[in-house]
C-alpha cells in the first residue's frame, strides 16, 4: 500500500488512526511529506471555497488545543491565498492576524500526528454559507472611515486603566455607531441594492452559551437576529452592514467591560462556586444588556418616527434571509442560574456598563 493510500484511508477511517501513524513515521520522508501536504491543501481548498473564512478554520482548530495544527491553518490559509491575483481585503486582513508559528519546532513525529489528526478534523467539517469571496473571486468592501474612529476609540477604552476615561471613548464610539446605523437606514431605503446580509462572530470558551446570549441581546437591540452554532464555535448575525458592524463593535466592547466586572466581583475561593458565579453573572448581564440597549433604541428613534416602516420592512427581510440559511433552527435552552451572588453582580455590572 502506498503512503498516499494510507492517508487517504486513515483519513477516511478504513485504517486505524494509531495503525496508520505507525505506517507514515517508518515511511519514506519525502513520500509523507507529499501525500500529507497534498492532502491538507485539497481539506483546505474545499473548506475556503465552501464558505470557511481562515479566522473562523483558525478559532474552530485551535479550540482542540494542539498548537501545531492551529499552526498548520496559519500556513494553509497563508499559502490558499498566496495561489490567486484577486483576493478579498477581508480575507487578507484575517490571514494578516493569524498567529504565526510555534515557538518550539515540533520533532517529525510529532508533526506527522498533528497533520494527520488535522487532516480528520478538517473533513469531519461541513461546508457553510460563503459570506466573504474567497480568493479568486473579484469582491470586496470598501472601507467605512465611521468604522476606523469606533474601532479606534474602543481600542482605547479597552486599554486605558482609567475608568473616566474608557467611559469617555465609550461613550464616543456608541455616539458614532447610532448615528452611522440611523443614518445608513435614512439613505437606503429606496436603495435596491441595499439587501441584509450575514456576519459570523466567533464565541470562544469558557462559557460559550452564555456570551452567545450577549451577542443576541445586543443583536437584537440593533434591528439583526443572530442563529447560534455551538459544535463550530460560532453565532451567525443577520441583518443589514451597518447593524452588524455596530453589533460587532459593541459586543465586543461589552464582553470586555463584563470580564473585567466579572473578575473584580467573583468570590476568592471554591472552584464550583466560582463556575457558578459566572455562569449566573453573564446570564445577568446579557439579559440585562439587553434591557438597557432596548430602551436607549427606543429613545433614539422617538425623533425619526419616519424610520418605523422602514425598519419594519427591513426587519421581515432580514427574518427572510435567515431563514433561508437556516430553514431549521431550535430554540436554544437558556442556563441555569445557580448563583444569586452572581446574578445581581451581573445585573449591578450591566447597569454600569458604558453604554454612551
Amino acid at each position: 500500500m502506498s503512503v498516499q493510500e494510507i492517508v487517504r484511508d486513515v483519513a477516511g477511517g478504513a485504517i486505524g488512526y494509531e495503525a496508520g501513524l505507525d505506517a507514515l513515521t517508518v515511511a519514506p520522508a519525502a513520500e509523507v511529506d507529499a501525500a500529507l501536504g497534498a492532502s491538507l491543501r485539497d481539506a483546505f481548498e474545499r473548506l475556503f471555497k465552501g464558505g470557511w473564512q481562515p479566522a473562523e478554520l483558525h478559532r474552530v482548530v485551535a479550540r482542540l488545543g494542539d498548537p501545531v495544527k492551529a499552526a498548520l491553518v496559519a500556513d494553509g490559509a497563508t499559502a490558499y491565498g498566496k495561489r490567486f491575483a484577486d483576493v478579498d481585503s477581508r480575507w487578507q486582513e484575517q490571514v494578516a492576524r493569524l498567529p504565526g508559528a510555534t515557538r518550539r519546532r515540533p520533532d517529525r513525529i510529532s508533526l506527522i500526528d498533528s497533520s494527520l489528526g488535522l487532516l480528520i478534523e478538517l473533513r469531519r467539517l461541513p461546508v457553510i454559507e460563503v459570506l466573504i469571496p474567497p480568493p479568486g473571486a473579484v469582491a470586496d468592501k470598501s472601507d467605512n472611515k465611521i468604522l476606523e474612529r469606533v474601532r479606534a476609540l474602543l481600542a482605547k477604552a479597552e486599554s486605558t486603566d482609567f475608568p473616566a476615561e474608557a467611559e469617555a471613548y465609550s461613550a464616543k464610539a456608541q455616539e458614532l455607531i447610532a448615528r452611522h446605523s440611523i443614518e445608513e437606514a435614512l439613505t437606503s431605503a429606496d436603495r435596491a441594492e441595499v439587501v441584509p446580509f450575514a456576519r459570523r462572530i466567533g464565541v470562544d470558551h469558557p462559557y460559550e452559551s452564555e456570551k452567545a446570549s450577549l451577542l443576541d441581546a445586543v443583536a437584537r437591540a440593533n434591528h439583526c437576529h443572530t442563529v447560534w452554532s455551538p459544535e463550530l464555535g460560532f453565532s451567525t448575525v443577520f441583518g443589514f452592514d451597518a447593524d452588524i458592524d455596530g453589533v460587532e463593535l459593541l459586543y465586543t466592547s461589552l464582553l470586555v467591560q463584563a470580564n473585567r466586572a466579572m473578575s473584580r466581583d467573583e468570590p476568592a475561593k471554591g472552584k464550583a462556586r466560582i463556575k457558578a458565579f459566572r455562569r449566573s453573572f453573564l446570564v445577568a448581564y446579557a439579559i440585562r444588556i439587553g434591557e438597557r440597549l432596548a430602551q436607549v433604541t427606543r429613545e433614539a428613534l422617538q425623533s425619526h418616527s419616519d424610520l418605523l416602516p422602514v425598519l419594519r420592512n427591513r426587519d421581515v427581510q432580514v427574518r427572510e434571509v435567515m431563514q433561508k440559511a437556516f430553514p431549521r433552527t431550535v430554540r436554544a435552552r437558556g442556563s441555569r442560574i445557580d448563583s444569586l451572588e452572581g446574578w445581581e453582580s451581573g445585573r449591578a455590572a450591566a447597569d454600569e456598563a458604558e453604554l454612551g
